[in-house]
């Protein structure tokens, strides 16, 4: 099978959509996140989707199915909150090694199914790595600025953790994503450097900021080239953006990563913005006709796409990056 980093050389990849967005189509309840071996579990449970892997695998098997279906050729582990620290809000912390083993294996089960059917396609699987649910580098109590709720050697522990479990399940890559501080970001590489070193392997690293308002800059302040700059040290198969913001408002941002960067540039967007009642209105062929300006400009080599996409969305973007040639990396 053709390595990953030579087919991007040939053609763009289209990443699945939103995980999430398939799960709430599911309208699970709280005894469905349960299942029998949860039942009796102290904490309510409703909303930890990654959960799900263990209780409704199924489900997740055939969410992937659809996306791979829909033409993706890279698939994200269904492992967003499966840290330890993102897991504490359940009291799931033991489980984490385990959630992450599952979804890896399911995502590459699935994955491998597909790759079976068509060789000259092959499918990939992402260990998705979020952000966590605190930030390092700024206070969350602003009568405290100096205050911190997590550490960089607490968050470096933790992705340490999640790494190794997606590595034994099986995935291709590993998906640093929705980074909204970059100190958290250079944690998790911290640990997937360190995994590397000890098994003596090398695993591509995929790595993707959010842009979280009209300022465009991340969460922590950094403007696109800040972040770029920030996490350049590190071998990656991509940087990219993803999330909070839709296609159109992510333009100007990618334009930065694609002129600077010696990297493979990636963008997985919103549906545009939420609606007053969190839902996402905007269509497939709406978010194709956006995406169409990423690809005439050529300012990107890994295409899909975030909050309340689908496989209807994901199947308009691959048939669209189909007809495009990636963008040529700097300095190539």
């Amino acid at each position: 099978m053709k390595k990953i980093q030579d087919i991007l050389k040939e053609r763009i990849l289209v990443l699945d959509g939103a995980m999430g967005t398939m799960i709430q189509q599911y309208k699970f309840t709280e005894e469905d996140y349960r299942g029998e071996r949860f039942k009796d579990w102290k904490q309510p449970l409703q909303g930890n989707n990654d959960l799900l892997s263990l209780t409704q695998p199924e489900a997740i098997k055939t969410i992937h199915g659809k996306y791979f279906e829909a033409g993706a050729d890279i698939a994200e582990t269904n492992t967003f909150s499966g840290t330890t620290i993102a897991m504490e809000d359940y009291g799931m912390e033991s489980l984490v090694y385990e959630l992450n083993y599952e979804s890896a294996k399911i995502a590459k089960e699935v994955a491998d199914e597909y790759t079976a059917k068509n060789f000259d396609k092959p499918r990939f699987v992402a260990g998705a790595i979020g952000p966590t649910n605190r930030t390092a580098s700024m206070s969350p109590d602003v009568n405290d600025p100096g205050f911190r709720a997590v550490t960089f050697d607490d968050l470096r522990i933790a992705y340490k953790q999640q790494t190794k479990a997606l590595l034994d399940g099986g995935v291709d890559i590993l998906l640093v994503e929705t980074v909204f501080d970059t100190l958290n970001a250079k944690a998790a590489l911290f640990a997937i450097e360190e995994v590397k070193v000890e098994r003596n392997i090398d695993v591509p690293i995929m790595v993707s900021g959010t842009i979280t308002d009209a300022s465009g800059r991340t969460l922590s302040g950094q403007t696109a080239e800040a972040f770029l700059v920030s996490i350049s040290h590190i071998p990656m198969l991509s940087v990219g953006f993803n999330c909070a913001l839709g296609a159109n408002q992510l333009t100007p941002h990618l334009e930065v990563l694609a002129k600077k960067s010696e990297f493979n540039v990636s963008a997985h967007p919103n549906a545009g913005l939420p609606n007053a009642f969190g839902e996402y209105d905007e269509t497939p062929e709406q978010m194709a006709t956006q995406i169409k300006e990423f690809l005439d400009k050529s300012l990107i080599n890994i295409i899909g796409g975030c909050c309340g996409t689908t496989p209807a969305h994901i199947k308009a973007i691959a048939n669209l990056a189909d007809i495009y040639k990636p963008r040529i990396l700097v300095g190539s």
